[in-house]
């Protein structure tokens, strides 16, 4: 898909991934970008500074999604991509994650994609045509030491996103799923532990990987490459590949 002339919803948009993604798609041509963010004053004034739209949103809440894409199709016509973008890191484990924090991931990272897909997909079958890119995370395809509900919650974005290109590929909507890992944003650490990252990497850069993915129309946004030979190799031998990860926590504890 070419962004040219387009109409974009970008959930998490105040600021790292949503914002750069924005300043992107402008770049690229698109007709309109409508910002949503949790923040309402943080939102406002990135759309200012962008000079594109700005709502205040909590995309675990259905309805307040739904009012997002209403809001933009009453302004513009009609919704053409749909970036659902919004997250937050979640650590623990199990004894120390309680019940709340796996809720919560959930609703963040799962839900509030199927709240975005059902707003918007009705009127993308009608036209026969619409992108839904959803905001995943190298974790949901591997997976993050010392972090259970953010790599649960991720994965079933990853399996979500896959569901919706299974489904309505046929009726002309296409489907990607981002999976960076450390990119340099107020949610990630200027480094990460062992074996989390192979290199923190700026947003604008991922932007950009985002943009030629969905020119080119492929499902997996991977803006560290290396992360596709990591998912091979998973496939290739998944008992060999946990073998790895355990030792690799091992040593992490370790060290």
């Amino acid at each position: 898909m070419e962004l040219r002339d387009k109409v974009v919803i970008i959930t998490g948009g105040s600021g790292g991934i949503g914002k750069a993604m924005a300043a992107a798609f402008l770049k690229e041509g698109a007709k309109a970008i409508m910002l949503a963010d949790l923040n309402a004053d943080a939102v406002a004034a990135a759309a200012a500074e962008l000079g594109c739209e700005g709502m205040a949103c909590n995309v675990t809440d259905e309805n307040q999604v739904v009012a997002l894409v209403d809001a933009t199709t009453a302004n513009y016509g009609q919704v053409d991509v749909f970036c659902s973008n919004a997250g937050a890191g979640g650590s623990g484990v199990l004894t120390d994650a309680d019940n709340d924090v796996w809720q919560q991931q959930w609703e963040l990272h799962v839900m509030s994609h199927l709240y975005a897909a059902r707003a918007v997909l009705p009127g993308m079958i009608e036209r026969g045509e619409g992108y839904l890119l959803n905001t995943a995370s190298a974790a949901g395809l591997l997976a993050a030491l010392g972090s259970g509900p953010y790599t649960v919650t991720k994965a079933a974005a990853v399996k979500f996103a896959e569901f919706l290109s299974i489904t309505h590929g046929d009726d002309g909507i296409k489907v990607s799923v981002l999976c960076p890992q450390g990119v340099n944003t107020a949610m990630a650490p200027k480094s990460l532990g062992d074996g989390q990252t192979d290199g923190i990497i700026e947003a604008p850069a991922l932007a950009d990987t985002v943009v030629e993915t969905m020119r080119e129309e492929r499902f997996h946004v991977l803006p560290h490459p290396e992360v596709e030979e990591y998912v091979r190799r998973k496939g290739d031998n998944v008992d060999r590949w946990l073998l790895g990860m355990q030792r690799l926590r091992k040593r992490t504890l370790e060290g």
